[in-house]
């Protein structure tokens, strides 16, 4: 099974750290990071694998909010975008990941710094580090 993921995706999974809405939620997590470490992911337009676990998706929309899935379309267009990825194409999670401190500021800058789940990213060596750099870079 080749793992579907969204834009954002791509990026946000890269600092899963266990945390998530409840246990299916968590464990899917975890089950797709184990397959993308052997397994290309399929990047997706819309909801992914990642997406049907989630307890906000109804009918393919996102129902976090009244704005959830413009923003979230336009997160996945940005990280696109940034990792010079398209949808339909397929990628290595290790390319993926060697992409993102190069593109981390910008990401941070424009999501990380609002982002709900921030808290539990912060909580791993890898956020912290990129997040770090960009700090030493942008004084």
């Amino acid at each position: 099974m080749i793992p579907k993921l969204r834009g954002h995706h791509l990026i946000c999974l890269q600092f899963f750290q266990g945390e998530g809405y409840n246990e299916e939620f968590v464990d899917n997590l975890g089950m797709i990071r184990q397959l993308i470490r052997d397994e290309p992911v399929e990047i997706s337009a819309g909801p992914d694998d990642i997406c049907r676990k989630c307890p906000y998706l109804e009918n393919d929309v996102c129902g976090y909010n009244e704005r959830a899935e413009e923003e979230i379309r336009e997160m996945d267009e940005r990280a696109l975008r940034l990792l010079g990825a398209a949808t339909g194409s397929r990628a290595a999670w290790d390319e993926i990941r060697e992409k993102l401190p190069m593109i981390f500021h910008e990401w941070h800058t424009l999501y990380c710094k609002v982002c709900h789940w921030r808290g539990a990213c912060e909580k791993g060596d890898f956020y912290r580090r990129l997040k770090n750099t960009c700090l030493t870079e942008s004084v």
